[in-house]
């Protein structure tokens, strides 16, 4: 039985892959070859990550998992590269016709495959300067998320001696010098963004940005 936080999550998972369709497909042709914060990928090969749950059958998944033997960090990177040539249009179309998808990341519910993309759409957004608007509730959920112990240890972000202090929302964590910023840049850090310049603020934030 799907509980009321499972259906309140998949609604606004529906929500954020339209919009992010919108963006997308918004975009100049030449802006689809530019760089994310996702190191090492343009914004071509982010969307095919994105998109590689509602293209790849399990059997496929699976196969490819094996040829990169059983690393899924692997086979996400080289899957990526060779799937950024599928063409634009069909890769907008993937993140539009899949709104209502039920993927989830393994062990993450539909917490996690709410962050999976708000992140990885802020990886675009935030290096082209598109104005996304993300709601505080939704941004709050991703925080909340991505401090979690299990995320952290993933991303391997020290925050030792550090507080995070969100200037545009009433979130803070951990303690010690303080780092403030926007939410959406304080998520980014947790997920292991090297965040633009000048984007934070503190004696330290220059250990967070690229």
């Amino acid at each position: 039985m799907t509980s009321d936080s499972d259906l309140r999550l998949r609604a606004e998972i529906a929500v954020i892959r339209r919009e992010l369709a919108d963006v997308l497909a918004s975009l100049p042709a030449d802006s689809w070859d530019a760089p994310t914060l996702c190191a090492g990928w343009r914004v071509r090969e982010v969307v095919a990550h994105v998109t590689m749950p509602f293209r790849y059958s399990t059997g496929r998944f699976l196969a490819e998992l094996a040829r990169s033997g059983m690393r899924f960090h692997r086979m996400s990177d080289r899957c990526a590269r060779r799937d950024a040539a599928v063409p634009a249009a069909d890769l907008v179309a993937a993140v539009r016709d899949n709104a209502t998808n039920p993927w989830r990341p393994p062990g993450g519910g539909y917490e996690g495959a709410l962050i999976h993309d708000v992140i990885h759409g802020l990886d675009i957004a935030v290096p082209l300067g598109v104005d996304w608007p993300i709601p505080a509730a939704r941004m709050l959920t991703v925080l909340d998320g991505v401090a979690k112990p299990a995320s952290r240890k993933h991303f391997g972000v020290d925050l030792t001696g550090i507080e995070l202090r969100a200037d545009d929302l009433d979130w803070s964590f951990g303690t010690g010098t303080v780092v403030s910023g926007p939410a959406r840049d304080l998520a980014l850090l947790l997920c292991g963004r090297a965040v633009p310049a000048g984007r934070l603020a503190g004696t330290v934030a220059g250990r967070f940005s690229g």
